[in-house]
């Protein structure tokens, strides 16, 4: 089997995983969470995002959260922006880079953003060029790639062409979004297949939720396809409020212990890990869905 050395953790807990949580964290709590997590050896965390705070009122206090927290040096600290306005208001907050989105699904993109692709396609290239001139780096989220909740299927041509014109315009990296959990092991394979015959491996991070159970044997797939960059949120947080059935995303615990025993690094510390995620499911008052985290703190067993 075929696996890289090394792998890196994209945390998206903090946007992707309250997005959807009924409870709104307060500020000083998703501040010491952050500080938490900015101390398990995470190199890249998603600290809120700028949307308006009407579509997502949990994550109305983005500039707040941005301004408190006690940055490491090492750690990228990101946020998603979905417009000209949210990047003002982004790079007021001295963001670290910029996370953009776009969905594969027609359905999808009206539901969420209220545009048509093309029209949220143009936008993205707005705020990306906007943000390259004044240094910031930036990350694309293609959502729907492996299946839609309004249209089912999505064509992998559309896929391409988004990827294509996302990469065209400086986008650095793009996150292929399984946004409902649907996908499996042979999907991955099939898609990854296609557009790695066009673009470099490095070219694409992976974003899976966990709705069937299959989010780590698609990130197997991914592994030995070439990809060495996975999403993925502490504890099992998250959803998407505009996808119906989208349930949390893959568990940064379960995806570290999984690397971890399969001999490849990750720099992540995972009993303090295991205290980040205590500390969100007590505020939260919730049992997250971690199978690693529900099993205690991780035992490492020697090959």
């Amino acid at each position: 089997m075929k696996l890289p050395a090394s792998v890196q953790i994209k945390e998206v807990g903090p946007r992707d995983g309250l997005q959807n949580e009924e409870k709104i964290v307060a500020v000083q709590d998703k501040v010491q969470w952050i500080n938490a997590l900015s101390q398990t050896g995470l190199t890249y965390i998603e600290v809120s995002s700028f949307v308006h705070p009407k579509w997502i009122p949990a994550l109305a206090d983005a500039a707040d959260v941005f301004h408190r927290i006690r940055r490491k040096p090492g750690v990228m600290y990101t946020a998603l922006v979905p417009n000209q306005r949210g990047l003002e208001r982004a790079l007021a907050a001295d963001v670290d880079e910029v996370n953009i989105f776009l969905s594969a699904s027609e359905t999808h993109s009206q539901k969420n953003i209220n545009k048509s692709i093309s029209e949220a396609l143009q936008t993205v290239k707005e705020v990306t060029t906007q943000s390259l001139i004044v240094g910031k780096k930036v990350r694309g989220y293609v959502s729907t790639v492996f299946g839609c909740p309004y249209e089912g299927r999505v064509e992998l041509s559309a896929v391409e062409r988004l990827c294509e014109e996302l990469l065209a315009s400086g986008v650095y990296e793009i996150s292929l979004g399984d946004t409902i959990g649907v996908a499996n092991p042979m999907q991955v394979e099939s898609v990854l297949t296609h557009l790695l015959k066009h673009f470099p491996a490095s070219a694409f991070a992976m974003h899976f939720h966990n709705t069937y159970g299959m989010a780590l044997s698609n990130i197997l797939t991914s592994l030995q396809a070439g990809i060495t960059v996975f999403d993925s949120s502490c504890g099992g947080l998250g959803g998407c409020p505009y996808a119906p059935g989208a349930s949390g995303n893959v568990a940064t615990n379960d995806v570290v212990h999984m690397l971890h025993q399969m001999g490849i690094k990750t720099n992540i510390n995972e009993n303090k890990l295991f205290e980040a995620s205590r500390f969100i499911a007590d505020t939260l008052q919730i049992k997250l869905p971690s199978q690693v985290y529900q099993a205690g703190k991780p035992k490492t067993i020697s090959r």
